[in-house]
């Protein structure tokens, strides 16, 4: 294991979280657990290859669009993410309310692709976030399409963030129980507590799950009885994606 690269992977992703708010070195060591000789010559490397730059103003170290590049590049492909904007457009329009793109990374789903909903009132995500798997709708409907022996090393405990987070392993795997036999998941208020969702898995030719689709918005007009009537159009739209990417076991369905 090279300890030098992991370092300067440590810096680099310690300021691109900060978004531009580590202006002394000391913070950045502390951040990192690195020493500050370590942490300045590590910084210094970075700016040297041009992922890293001091904005002269501010005096605060920020990641370069050299760093998005690579990242853009990588998103790119994914052919999931290629192929999805026609049919997160067509949802869109027959929801209005922001639609997800999402890929599971452990136990968090990143969002590659959304379309904003029109409305003043709405779900806000960026492109390239993160949020925990169990408590948003596309997370739990990839989470929902594991094996058994994955699921079973879920942590004891899983981190809440609202009342209505499930943090019980036994009962999300329920949940996810559900959501395989109805073929979505929702989320009711249970990352943000005013915000929910619905969401379906998106499948490969190889009948892999490489994304979930979804829509997401304000409990106040997403209540359980229009997510519910929405629903069908999701998992609609993620079947057809799921079509154009070779997937035939439910395209009759789509």
């Amino acid at each position: 294991m090279d300890k030098t690269l992991l370092k300067g992977l440590s810096v680099l992703e310690a300021i691109a979280e900060a978004q531009g708010e580590l202006r002394v070195i000391d913070d950045l060591a502390a951040r990192v657990g690195l020493s500050r000789s370590n942490a300045h010559r590590t910084l210094q490397t970075l700016i040297h290859a041009g992922y890293v730059e001091r904005d002269t103003v501010q005096g605060s170290y920020r990641a370069t669009l050299k760093m998005f590049a690579l990242g853009l590049k990588q998103l790119n492909r994914l052919d999931v993410r290629r192929l999805a904007p026609p049919f997160m457009a067509c949802l869109a329009r027959a929801t209005g309310e922001t639609i997800h793109l999402s890929v599971l990374d452990q136990l968090e789903v990143v969002y590659v692709d959304k379309i904003d909903s029109e409305h003043a009132v709405r779900a806000y995500t960026v492109v390239g976030g993160r949020a925990p798997a169990h408590a948003v709708a596309t997370g739990k409907a990839l989470l929902a399409t594991e094996s058994a022996a994955r699921l079973d090393r879920l942590p004891a405990q899983l981190p809440g963030f609202t009342a209505a987070t499930i943090t019980d392993p036994m009962q999300l795997r329920e949940e996810l129980s559900k959501a395989r036999d109805i073929g979505y998941a929702v989320n009711r208020g249970e990352w943000r507590e005013d915000v929910g969702g619905v969401a379906a898995p998106v499948f490969d030719g190889l009948e892999r799950p490489v994304a979930a689709l979804g829509i997401s918005g304000p409990l106040n007009r997403l209540t359980a009885e229009r997510m519910a009537a929405l629903a069908p159009r999701v998992v609609q739209a993620a079947r057809r994606l799921s079509a154009a990417l070779g997937y035939t076991r439910n395209s009759a369905a789509g």
